[in-house]
Parts: C-alpha cells; structure tokens; sequence
C-alpha cells in the first residue's frame, strides 16, 4: 500500500486474518457441490451427461479454479484486503474458469457432455458465488461493527507525512483512527521529544484503547526519542515510526528490509520484481502461447509459408536480434514480409516501402506478421505483452537522446504493449514519439496487473480488425 509514495505494511486483526484462509476452502467445497449438482440437475432434465465428466474432469475444473485464483491474485494479501477486491477478483475467475474449462471440454473428443451442463454450472456457480461473497460481507461488517474487530490507532507529528497517514487510516475498514496527537507538531519535530501536551494525550489515547501510535519524524530526529519510547512503554503503546522523508525523495518509493535488518529505499515501484507475479504472467504466457501454436499457427503456418514462398525467394520466417530483458540480445522472429534486401537490421519500415512484399503488406496491416514471436513467448524471451523490442542499432541511437529509455528493458519485451494499443506502434519518425513510447511503457512497468494484459490484448485484438493507420 502506498501513502504517497511510503510503502508500509498495515495490520490485521486475527478475525479478518482468518477470513483470507476461509474463503478458499470456502470456495473449493463450494465449487465441488455445485459441479456436483449441476451433473444430476442436467440429468434430471432427461439430458445426456457422460458420468466420466463426474468421474475425472471434476478435477480439472478445481485446478482451473486454483489457477484462476493465482492468476488474478484472488487469495492473495492485497487481494483479500478489500471486499471490492475480493468481488472483482471472483467476477474475472469465473468468467476465465468459463472460458478454459470450455474450451478444454469442447475439444476433448473422447467427451460426449451436454452445453446444459455448462449452462447451469456456471450459472449455478455465479448465483453462489454472489451469494457467499454477501454472506462475507455480512460477517465482516458484524465483526467490524458489532464486535468491533478493528485495531484502534493514532499518530503523532501532524507534518506533511502525518497528515497523509492520518487521511490513510481513515479509508481503512480495519482500522479505527484516533486521530492525532500532540497539538504542536513544530515542537516534536524541532526536538523529537514530546511535549507536555502530547504525554497526557497518550495517556488518554490509551485509556480510550489505542494500542500502536504512529509517529512521522526525520531520521536525523530518530536519536532523541529515547523519551518518547520510555512514555510509549509506560502507557502500554506500541511505537512504528513512518520516516519522514517525503521531502528528500521524489516519489513514488518503497521501503523494504534485506536480510531482515538493512533497509532499502526502492524509487520505483515494479510489481514484476514480486516472484509471484512474475510466476503468474509466466503462466500465462505459457497458456496463452500454447493455445495460439496448437489451434491458431498449426494450420496457418504452412498457408502463410507457402504464400511466402510463392512470392519470393528467402527463409519463410525473418530474424532479427533485438534488445531484451536487461538489454540481453535475442532472436526475435517474424514472418519474412519484405524481399531480400541489406537494410533489415538498419532501416524500419515506412509507409509505401517498395521492399514490402504483396503478401507482407496484408501481414503487416493485420500483425500477422508478428505470429512466430508467439515461439519466442513460448521459450521464455518474450511475453504476450510488454514494451516491443527495437533493433540493436536503433537501442543504441535511442538511448543516448531519450531520457529513460533503458528502463523499458527492465522487463521482457511483448508482442503487443500499453504503448502500441494507446496509438505508438510501428515507424517513430520523431523523437517525441518515442518519449512518448517510453513513457507508457514505463507507466506498463510500474502499474502492471494481471487485468491489465487482458486489457491489452483484447484492445489490441480490437485494434487489428478495425485496422491501424501506424501498421505497415
């Protein structure tokens, strides 16, 4: 979580702790009961329903389940934080569980099932699914409410840093705010002692059941609070010291411990360096590539190869070394779409370039062109989405004159990005279109999420039908 800029780590009371291992048993049991009485229900409606579909395929239906719910981090700490979360988390498994588990029966020949099933299983699932998540609703507004499950806190030095905590807890349902203490936050952070004032609001803030206060203070202050922890004590309050140093650093950053004791001040926020997201968009890639290979590129392959053939003389598939992760040199494929020509590794394509073959032009107006990279995801150079990998010359030329573009590379290049779906895709005639480029796969770096491929992928699907005046 972020407070302008300070990562930090928020409490959980053991009640709301216990709901986050809860809901997936929850889930799983309720998942396996409705498959169950989607089965006979399709049976008593006198349709066909093979009992292997019983029998066996239940199992794959709770591994999508669990695959799912990695995928959109729907167990995880950050996802189960929020009740919001937790419903948009739901919504998306389901309709990804529908499409996977589709798919993976429609295709198994060896099946005889009926659509009925698929119909009332999902709808039997959605229907539940709500109705569970309002239950959990519920419990965790009784638990809030009624039983008060929260954890009461307050913070001292009303600075800058303080002031945005305060507004932080105030959001949080987990949390009860007291407010702030200490009515002169000048003499705290001149001194890093408190005064007369703030040590009789401690005493009232733990009579009223505050239990951690917060204190906002400069590093250079951390040497003289030996009173303020001697006070804390006294009054049974555990200290968390938030540094103040919003004014040092632009933000955002975030704070971190190495080996549990060197803290680590990180500039930049990059999901992707958490191993279970890179875990999750790993997956993925491996899913979504296998499925484009086995049903898309077995049969369109050799069309496509033998058109390419047919219209000139050279390889079917053209490659190309390009800057990759951590500006690692790789081979990234594409079908040929120009003739033979010297100036592939130096020269982008332009608009009415004479090179571009007749078949090449219908490949590059619709990226069909780009298919074989759906290889290069499959072996772990690339991803389906992430910032499109330039030429080695044109890295060099770029990241001399364009402030930030190396850190583009920071992550695996993509078929398809935030900035080739936002307008910058193909030639970059000017240096400011590159800025721009950059800028937006800076901004895919640093906010990156699991629905923000899907996002792209199907914008850029949407793209390619309605055509793109940049692709040639």
């Amino acid at each position: 979580m972020f407070v302008w800029g300070l990562k930090i780590r928020i409490m959980q009371t053991r009640y709301l702790y216990l709901l986050r291992y809860i809901l997936p048993i929850t889930d799983v049991l309720m998942l396996n009961a409705i498959y169950f009485l989607a089965y006979f229900v399709t049976n008593s409606l006198g349709k066909t329903v093979s009992y292997e579909l019983l029998q066996h395929y239940v199992v794959v239906c709770n591994l999508i389940w669990l695959f799912n719910g990695l995928l959109f981090g729907l167990y995880s700490e950050y996802g189960a934080r929020k009740l919001e979360r937790i419903y948009r988390g739901t919504l998306r498994s389901i309709l990804m569980h529908f499409v996977l588990f589709s798919i993976y029966l429609l295709f198994d020949k060896n099946l005889d099932f009926s659509r009925t099933f698929l119909v009332i299983f999902y709808i039997l699932l959605s229907g539940f699914f709500i109705l569970n998540r309002f239950l959990g609703t519920v419990l965790q507004f009784l638990l809030v409410k009624k039983f008060n499950a929260t954890k009461k806190v307050a913070v001292m030095g009303a600075n800058a840093t303080g002031i945005r905590l305060g507004e932080y807890f105030k959001n949080q349902r987990n949390v009860d705010f007291y407010g702030f203490l200490d009515s002169d936050p000048a003499y705290f952070a001149r001194t890093g002692m408190p005064s007369e004032v703030a040590i009789t609001q401690m005493e009232a803030a733990a009579t009223n059941g505050v239990q951690e206060l917060y204190v906002a203070i400069a590093p250079e202050k951390m040497s003289k609070i030996h009173a303020l922890v001697k006070e804390a004590d006294k009054q049974c309050l555990r200290l968390k010291f938030i540094p103040d140093i919003a004014g040092s650093l632009a933000a955002p950053y975030t704070i971190s411990y190495m080996g549990g004791e060197f803290p680590l001040i990180t500039l930049r926020n990059e999901p992707l360096e958490d191993m279970s997201n890179r875990f999750k968009k790993r997956a993925f890639d491996l899913l979504f590539s296998t499925l484009v290979i086995v049903f898309l590129l077995s049969w369109l392959y050799p069309i496509i190869a033998l058109i390419i053939k047919y219209q000139s003389k050279g390889p079917v598939l053209f490659k190309q070394l390009r800057s990759g992760r951590n500006d690692e040199p790789f081979w990234c494929l594409k079908f040929r779409s120009m003739r033979m020509n010297n100036d592939s590794n130096k020269k982008q394509a332009t608009k009415d370039d004479d090179r571009v073959t007749p078949i090449g032009k219908f490949l590059r107006k619709t990226s069909l062109d780009e298919l074989p990279q759906f290889f290069n995801v499959f072996w772990g150079s690339m991803s389906v989405v992430g910032p499109r990998p330039h030429m080695l010359s044109h890295t060099e030329e770029y990241k001399a004159i364009i402030n930030q573009f190396m850190v583009r590379h920071f992550m695996k290049p993509g078929i398809t990005g935030w900035a080739q779906v936002n307008g910058y895709r193909g030639e970059t005639k000017e240096d400011n279109a590159m800025e721009n480029r950059v800028k937006y796969d800076i901004h895919y770096l640093e906010n990156w999420t699991g629905m923000l491929d899907v996002k792209i992928i199907f914008m850029t699907v949407i793209q390619v039908i309605r055509g793109d005046d940049n692709a040639y």
